[in-house]
């Protein structure tokens, strides 16, 4: 028994990682910033829309590491052989949208977390971009994982916040349980913000990242269970963080100003973390927000590439040198200009940047999750490992609420309300 223990232990140590990353990496700037928007603004109203799609979560980026173990192909790579070359540009494009979108979210929250300290973006942002480049070019797998993984220690620093901020429990559970609806949180600012919220929760990418990287991992079907338990820890912890930015900005921001905030910058929305860090909440918030856009913009371009590279049949993988996959490091290369450039361009807020972008990969989600369920649910490819009902109902019905939700937002805008 203690041998079979020890066996099972070592067995998902050498497993665990890409869940765990891949979530992790998804509590990015955009994210961090648009869970503390979503407090100060409506304090502790999506707190329930966040516990359910944690599990949705949990679902989706399981369905793409099984798909990854069983058919030991990408994501990209599956749907091109079979739908074809036309659905896979189309998907490949909707792709590429929301991830320069979100690349350049994360350059925005390099930018802004330097700022706070009196750096100027147009020293900090070329410097990390080239840091970053040299990380991934230079470095092998597991010296990046193991990077990647220790950059996801500082995130406890938003729970202790949160706990220390001493909200009244019994409110954020009413309002996780039995969310109240009025005009102000069915209007079209409200739906798009919780659009925003799950698309920095549940992106695009996550789901083309997270399977290639369980193939590029070599993950076999007999080890799954504990690469399962990687990818539930993972969304499980990315989640408890992000309660925990709402409910400590909801606190410090919303109820400390007796109402709705409009923040006009980072620095202001480092109260959230004045509980715990004090007199030094803005530096502990911007080395915070720099940890998150580091380690997101260095895995959103790598999505970028993996999915782009394993649907035409181009080398991939981190491991392998730069004249080796040409392809792979320039679309990574490409990816990462792109989102620096644009955050240094004049005239951009950097807040408004990252809740957009979020708001972008919540529109586009549906699409890329339609093409995994028609993957998934298909006894070629998947055998007996195919979709439970219970699975196929919350992920469909994710899909179908999304764009009702883009709809009424939308409708909501054109015709004059706020």
């Amino acid at each position: 028994m203690k041998r079979f223990s020890l066996r099972s232990m070592l067995l998902f140590f050498a497993v665990i990682g890409p869940g765990v990353i891949t979530a992790a990496a998804d509590n990015d700037a955009g994210g961090i910033m648009t869970y503390v928007v979503a407090g100060a603004k409506y304090k502790f109203d999506m707190l329930w829309i966040l516990v359910i799609i944690t599990f949705v979560l949990a679902m989706i980026q399981e369905m793409c590491a099984r798909m990854g173990v069983v058919t030991q192909k990408g994501l990209g790579e599956l749907i091109r052989e079979n739908f074809g070359v036309k659905w896979t540009m189309f998907a490949l494009g909707v792709l590429l949208i929301a991830n320069l979108a979100t690349t350049v979210a994360e350059f925005a929250g390099l930018a802004a977390s330097t700022e706070i300290f009196g750096i100027s973006r147009y020293i900090s942002v070329p410097i990390c971009a080239i840091g970053i480049w040299l990380l991934i070019v230079k470095g092998t797998f597991k010296t990046v994982e193991r990077v990647f993984l220790a950059l996801t220690v500082l995130y406890g620093t938003y729970v202790i916040s949160g706990i220390m901020a001493h909200p009244h429990w019994l409110d954020v559970f009413h309002n996780v349980v039995s969310p109240h609806f009025t005009s102000r949180n069915v209007s079209p600012n409200f739906l798009f913000l919780a659009i925003a919220v799950i698309g920095t929760t549940i992106t695009p990418w996550m789901q083309f990242f997270l399977q290639a990287t369980v193939v590029d991992k070599g993950i076999k079907l007999e080890n799954y269970k504990y690469q399962k338990w990687d990818v539930y820890i993972g969304s499980l912890m990315t989640d408890v963080v992000s309660f925990f930015i709402v409910v400590s900005a909801a606190i410090m921001i919303y109820q400390a100003n007796h109402g709705p905030v409009d923040l006009k910058s980072p620095a202001e929305a480092a109260v959230a973390l004045k509980p715990f860090a004090k007199g030094y909440a803005e530096a502990l918030f911007a080395v915070g927000l720099f940890n998150a856009s580091l380690l997101a913009a260095a895995v959103l371009p790598l999505s970028t590439a993996y999915t782009y590279c394993e649907s035409f049949g181009w080398e991939i993988g981190v491991s392998r040198r730069l004249k080796e996959a040409p392809m792979f490091f320039g679309i990574y290369t490409l990816s990462i200009i792109f989102g620096a450039a644009v955050v240094l361009l004049p005239d951009i807020g950097l807040i408004d940047t990252m809740i957009r972008a979020q708001a972008i990969n919540g529109i586009l989600l549906p699409v890329i999750l339609i093409f995994m369920l028609k993957l998934i649910n298909s006894k070629e490819i998947m055998g007996k490992h195919t979709n439970t009902k219970i699975y196929n109902i919350a992920v469909w019905g994710m899909a179908i609420v999304l764009i009702l939700m883009t709809l009424g937002s939308l409708v909501g805008a054109i015709l004059g309300y706020s």
